[in-house]
């Protein structure tokens, strides 16, 4: 995928159910090394928005633009094979060690054997799981932190210029997602990746978003840094810091 400086824009998306708006109209400029948070409360659109993006749905009106292409132009597999994905539930394949679950997109890829082993162990040791210990692993021997930061590292495996997250710290216990947040924001940063995080916890988006969109019945009702967020006097934003 070659991104340009605009890595996602959505240009008036929208996307409906029977006639039923769900998302939208939705103009969006995502730019290439940003991380921006889709918040908002159940129902409020953002996993919606998150599929638009990987063309699991395509929108009723408008476009989504990906990579300066059109999802309705990509190759779906090829799409999503160049975009990294963490999720809450992390999806790990409970036959395969950690090295296999790690690997699966470079196999999937063609990566000769040697290259993805060494991939392997590149990410695995930076995500703070030393290889030697955890490469042989099962998904049920770890931590319910541990299954989490594999999941990133398969996410990062291909070396994707893209990730969605769909909540993926919620299912951890505080201190463990707080660290992960931590860890998270560094390591995105430091691998100029793109992100666009979803979830519905403002503590989330304020730590980890350069800018935050908050989202209210499929609409972007704010868009800005974390700073102008909690200074907003939109009404919308402060019903749901508080």
């Amino acid at each position: 995928m070659d991104l340009s400086d605009t890595a996602v824009a959505f240009r008036s998306a929208e996307y409906r159910i029977d006639g039923r708006r769900i998302v939208g109209p939705l103009d969006l400029i995502v730019s290439r090394g940003e991380t921006v948070v889709l918040l908002g409360r159940s129902g409020s659109g953002k996993t919606t928005t998150l599929r638009l993006i990987n063309a699991l749905v395509r929108p009723s009106a408008g476009d989504v633009v990906v990579g300066g292409i059109s999802t309705a132009s990509w190759d779906p597999v090829t799409l999503r094979r160049s975009i990294g994905y963490v999720i809450q539930e992390i999806g790990l394949l409970p036959h395969f060690t950690v090295a296999k679950n790690v690997g699966l997109v470079p196999k999937l890829m063609a990566w000769p054997a040697e290259r993805i082993g060494k991939r392997v162990g590149e990410l695995l040791a930076l995500v703070g799981l030393p290889p030697a210990e955890f490469r042989d692993r099962y998904p049920h021997q770890l931590s319910g932190g541990q299954r989490q930061r594999v999941g990133l590292a398969r996410a990062l495996a291909g070396d994707p210029p893209l990730l969605l997250c769909d909540e993926p710290f919620g299912a951890v216990d505080p201190l463990t997602r707080s660290e992960l947040q931590r860890e998270f924001r560094g390591l995105v940063h430091r691998l100029e990746k793109t992100v666009v995080f979803v979830t519905h916890d403002v503590a989330e988006a304020e730590s980890l978003a350069d800018r935050i969109v908050l989202m209210d019945e499929g609409r972007c009702v704010f868009v800005g840094t974390p700073e102008a967020f909690t200074r907003s006097t939109n009404e919308l934003v402060q019903g749901f810091r508080t």
